[in-house]
């Protein structure tokens, strides 16, 4: 989609989110709303009627390239998407990179991949949405704020596997490195409770990565963070029970 249409597009969702119809923009531009409904379908409007419907919504024009840029953008993959992208490991380990802001000459001097390898990766990132390859390599990212990998898919599947090999592989005693397990019996109440604690802290975890974009990628470390809760009790306790455990999460306590 060219960048008229971008915000055209972006135009046409806020004037509909605002209640704000084509007679009502034709009246404060001075034209007939037969005339507005031809500049929507050519696509005609230069910057200062655009500037114009903009003060008609109250909104400033760089909020209009926002929301044009919000609408091309992508918030999840298919599960297809996500199958090609495991398919080859260096396909996963691009598409890390450029979520994480990696230039692509920072990419080929830290990996064993070769500018052709490395292009090639980034069209396929391109060719499914992810990011726009731009002149000399450059990329621009093209998910939302709210990007996620599929639930359960194959990307999830992908770390799943190594999480519990090497991610798992350590002491957790370095600098940087904690690990907790805590036991308890909790209702669930409060199990969702502190659910929706843990989902905070991962939006928080979330905000310091975007906080950090304009830090030097030098001075930036990967990290990796794994929340796990479920009702559960090792297999090894469960064989020793004289029955088995009929408490079911959600139902009432006796």
């Amino acid at each position: 989609m060219s960048q008229t249409n971008q915000l055209i597009s972006a135009l046409k969702r806020l004037l509909k989110a605002r209640g704000i119809t084509y007679s009502q923009v034709g009246k404060h531009l001075h034209l007939s709303e037969v005339s507005v409904k031809r500049q929507f379908s050519k696509q005609s409007f230069n910057i200062q009627t655009l500037e114009s419907i903009c003060n008609l919504m109250q909104l400033e024009f760089s909020d209009l390239v926002k929301a044009a840029e919000e609408v091309e953008s992508v918030s999840q993959l298919s599960d297809k998407q996500e199958k090609e992208l495991v398919s080859d490991v260096k396909s996963v380990l691009i598409a890390t990179c450029v979520l994480n802001h990696w230039t692509f000459q920072k990419i080929i001097a830290t990996y064993n991949i070769s500018e052709a390898e490395c292009i090639s990766q980034l069209l396929r990132l391109d060719r499914i949405g992810m990011i726009q390859l731009l002149p000399e390599n450059r990329v621009k990212l093209k998910i939302s704020r709210d990007f996620s990998w599929l639930p359960g898919g194959p990307i999830h599947q992908f770390f799943r596997e190594r999480a519990q090999t090497d991610f798992l592989n350590t002491n957790f005693n370095e600098p940087g490195e904690i690990l907790r397990f805590q036991h308890a019996m909790i209702s669930p109440s409060s199990n969702l409770r502190f659910q929706q604690r843990l989902q905070r802290l991962v939006q928080e975890f979330t905000e310091l990565h975007d906080d950090g974009v304009n830090t030097p990628v030098d001075s930036r470390f990967g990290t990796s963070l794994l929340l796990a809760m479920r009702p559960w009790e090792p297999e090894v306790f469960q064989s020793l029970r004289l029955e088995p455990d009929k408490c079911t999460f959600g139902q009432n306590e006796a």
